[in-house]
Parts: structure tokens; C-alpha cells; sequence
């Protein structure tokens, strides 16, 4: 007859008697991982190589947060525990039961299986994490907070392998990875020479699917609910439009909201550096195609997406030559609708920014480049954190693109600007009439939106210096090519 499994007598075994009286529950915890493993080990030193490879692509998979597969080791680990009689011993209170824990220990991702898979209520709206060395930290209420979970660095070295094991164009050694988890989390890995020993790191961003609607946005103070209707109206028209800001600042929830409200029956094309907005799920029914690439994977396919027929494109987090350069290549040809993410705080540098990085990668005269931002983009909305909580998003500004042909000037107009100080939007009382010029078919719906703007600025006018229009000197002064 088989001798009962005693976790006393193991721990016995494997410590020193006054170890064994005195171990911490946490301890008690990692060892029990261990007897779990243990087990597994003897299954795998059992069967052919054959079963092994299906093993390891299951193990693979679980890693990567596939259903069926966490199912099938959550369920083993159960008969384990219960034939162990282990099933009412102490587990870590991050995790919500001890065959979630051990699951996480073993074929998951440790202590940031609760953050991942929001097994605790504080972690439903924390966007991102981080792993320094074997501290965890999460972005709570707009703060990166230091968790009580450690992931020791055999496990950290465990989880690197797994992840690019399953991401086969990556290689432990090159120190620098982006991998995707099954739910869209993206992972960021630095390691090797890029790191300080022991120092290790992991970024975790995890999309959260917000309510996207302007009404959302006005009640937790984002946009002023006066402004609503001008958003319709701006919209109706069709004009493109730019976001930009700095790292979390709101801009690619805004142009999700934005887009959200697009006739669903016109053709768009999303380009994106990561897979991090489901358009698809956002609009059901609107004909949007979704691409991931950037750099020279965008480069070449530009030619063969300039020939499409698509009505507008969503370019999120535009940051380098070819993403700019398609930008502005697809809108020259007339297109409207088009939605761009940009990350700059400023909205007079953009263009300027934006022309730098194409003269880098194609070559090319400054100046040109410049004036066809300004001809093809209308307007940019600033987003920002608010200083004393970064965890809200504000619109920081309307900013208005022109161009005149006939005296060779770029024109920015600020629109609207918010008040730091006292926590309300300014408006522009002066009407803008460069629109009505540009596009003559939509004069009527222009003039509606200039009617808007201005019964915002007879409430809450912003000074006259500021409403001034701007002519950058960056376009007087640049010239000559680059490349």
C-alpha cells in the first residue's frame, strides 16, 4: 500500500529540522510549486518524443494564456493537490485560489498573472506594468505602484524563454523583444547587455477597452460637454485630423471615440506598430482593414496601399519616416477622414517634426514637405495627463493647420485651450474662414461649425494675444533638401 503524501515530512527531507520549524508560509507555497512540477517531470521522463513536442507546445501555449490549454494544467494541478491531500494549504493572497497560484508558478507568468488577467479588482484598470529585476510594479490610480509580488530571476529567465519560444522570430540573445500574449497584452523584454546584472526588465501594456463616447469623455472632465456638438459637426465634415501628445496622455482613446462616430459603410485602412486597437470589435460592420508594420515592413508595402481605394487611414503612433511619409502621401491624393496619433506635446512642432523624419528617410526640401502637412491636415487635437493625477487625460487644445497658396505661408490657429490654472476650456472668437476656401463643396456645414465655435467663445473667450494666428518661423528659415 502506497504511503500517504506528507508535506511535513518532505520539507523534513529537503531542509534542516530547525528550517523545517521555522519556513515561511510563502516558502511552504514554492515548494508545494515544486512537488507540482515534480510530477509533471515524471509524465514527461515517461513518454515518447513525440508526446514530449505536444507537451511543449502546450506548455507554449498556456504560457500564452490560451483557454484550452490553462484548462487543461489548471485541472491537473487539482488531481495533484487532492491525491497529495494539499488542496487547503496557504497560497499567496494575489492569487484568488492555489491551483491558480501554482498554475502562474509553473506554466504561467508568476505574480503577474493577477495584473494580467484581472484577477484582482485594483488591477481591471491598470494599463501597464513593469518588472525591474524581481520587483513588480503596476500603474494604479495614475501611479506606478510596487506590488508585493517577487519573481526571482531563474523564474524571470524561465518566462523569457517561454514567451520567445513562442515567438519564433525572436532570439534570447539579441537582449530586445515585443511579444504578444493571447489577449493582446504586449510585452516589451530588456535584457542581456542592455540591462544592469540582476536588473532585468519587462513592460507589460495591457488595452483596456474604455467607454468611447464623447459623453464619457465630458463626464470624466477629458473635453467640456459644451464642445460635443462642435466634435459632430467636425466629424460630419470630414476634415483630418491629427492627436497628438505624450505617452499616456489619451490620444488614441480620443481618435477611437473620434472614428467611433465615421459612417460605417465608408472602406478605411488602420496601420498600426502593435496590434493594440480592435477596430473590429469597436466598429462591427465598417470595412476596415488592419495592418501591423512599421519601419521598413511599412516601407514596403507603401506602394501597394497607395493604390488601394480606401476613403481614409488610421495611422496610430506615427514616429517614424514611412509612417509620416504615407501619411502625407495619402492624403495628397485628396483623401479625407484620415486619423493620425503623433507623440509630441506641441502642435506647431508636428509638422516640423514630421518633415524632419521624412527628409531623414527619403530625402527631399524641408520647406515642401512642411507646407503639405499644413495642406493636408486641418487640425490637431492636444491631449494631456493632468499634472496633480496622471491617471486623467485632458484636451489641452484645438489647433487649426492652413495653408496659402498665393503668398507661400503656413498658418497654425489655436482654436481652443484649456486653463491649467482654472480648469476650463478658452475659445477663439475669431471665425475660420480658411476652411470654407479649402473645401467650397462643404461651405454650408463650415459655416454651422464656425456658428458653434463661436457661441463657445461668447461663453468662455480666450485672450486676444493668444488667439492670434501663428506663422512659424521654422518655414521662413528652413530650405534646401536632406538625404
Amino acid at each position: 500500500m502506497e504511503k500517504a503524501f506528507s508535506l511535513e515530512a518532505y520539507l523534513s527531507k529537503v531542509l534542516h529540522k530547525e528550517e523545517s520549524d521555522e519556513i515561511e508560509p510563502l516558502a511552504r507555497f514554492r515548494q508545494i510549486c515544486s512537488i507540482v512540477e515534480a510530477e509533471f517531470d515524471k509524465e514527461w521522463d515517461e513518454t515518447d518524443d513525440m508526446a514530449k513536442n505536444r507537451k511543449l507546445e502546450r506548455e507554449k501555449r498556456a504560457m500564452m494564456g490560451f483557454s484550452a490549454e490553462t484548462a487543461f494544467y489548471k485541472e491537473k494541478i487539482k488531481e495533484i493537490l487532492r491525491e497529495k491531500k494539499l488542496t487547503d494549504s496557504w497560497y499567496p493572497p494575489w492569487y484568488p485560489d492555489l491551483a491558480e497560484g501554482i498554475f502562474a508558478e509553473t506554466y504561467g507568468l508568476s505574480g503577474l498573472a493577477p495584473w494580467a488577467y484581472d484577477m484582482d479588482e485594483k488591477y481591471r484598470q491598470s494599463s501597464s506594468a513593469k518588472l525591474i529585476g524581481d520587483r513588480l510594479y503596476c500603474l494604479i490610480d495614475g501611479k506606478s505602484q510596487l506590488q508585493p509580488q517577487r519573481i526571482p530571476g531563474r523564474r524571470r529567465e524561465q518566462l523569457k524563454r517561454t514567451l520567445l519560444l513562442a515567438t519564433p522570430y525572436e532570439r534570447l540573445e539579441y537582449g530586445f523583444h515585443e511579444v504578444y500574449l493571447n489577449n493582446g497584452i504586449r510585452i516589451t523584454i530588456y535584457s542581456g547587455d542592455r540591462t544592469k546584472e540582476g536588473q532585468d526588465i519587462m513592460v507589460f501594456r495591457k488595452y483596456i477597452l474604455p467607454e468611447l463616447s464623447f459623453e464619457h469623455l465630458a463626464k470624466i472632465g477629458t473635453i467640456p460637454k459644451a464642445a460635443i456638438s462642435l466634435f459632430y459637426k467636425m466629424i460630419e465634415i470630414g476634415f483630418n485630423v491629427l492627436f497628438s501628445g505624450q505617452v499616456r496622455s489619451g490620444k488614441t482613446t480620443f481618435m477611437q471615440v473620434w472614428q467611433k462616430y465615421e459612417d460605417p459603410n465608408l472602406e478605411g485602412l488602420a496601420i498600426a506598430t502593435d496590434p493594440e486597437t480592435p477596430w473590429h470589435e469597436i466598429m462591427p460592420k465598417a470595412p476596415i482593414m488592419q495592418l501591423v508594420a512599421d519601419g521598413e515592413r511599412l516601407s514596403s508595402i507603401t506602394k501597394s496601399l497607395l493604390r488601394g481605394d480606401n476613403d481614409y487611414i488610421l495611422l496610430e503612433e506615427m514616429r517614424d519616416g514611412p509612417a509620416f511619409y504615407l501619411a502625407l502621401d495619402i492624403t495628397s491624393t485628396g483623401t479625407t477622414r484620415s486619423k493620425g496619433t503623433i507623440h509630441d506635446n506641441d502642435a506647431v512642432n508636428v509638422p516640423y517634426k514630421m518633415a524632419s523624419k521624412i527628409c531623414q528617410s527619403y530625402g527631399g526640401d524641408m520647406r515642401e514637405v512642411i507646407a503639405q502637412v499644413y495642406k493636408n491636415f486641418d487640425y490637431v487635437l492636444e491631449l494631456s495627463q493632468v499634472p496633480e493625477d496622471k491617471s486623467k487625460k485632458v484636451l489641452k487644445g484645438i489647433w487649426q493647420y492652413s495653408y496659402d497658396v498665393k503668398q507661400d505661408k503656413v498658418a497654425a490657429k489655436k482654436l481652443c485651450s484649456y486653463d491649467f490654472f482654472e480648469k476650463v476650456w478658452r475659445w477663439n472668437p475669431n471665425p475660420c474662414l480658411e476652411k470654407a476656401e479649402k473645401y467650397p463643396q462643404l461651405a454650408k456645414e463650415i459655416k454651422e461649425m464656425n456658428l458653434l465655435l463661436a457661441q463657445l467663445a461668447a461663453n468662455m473667450p480666450m485672450a486676444e494675444s493668444e488667439a492670434e494666428t501663428l506663422f512659424p518661423a521654422y518655414y521662413q528659415t528652413e530650405g534646401g533638401t536632406c538625404g
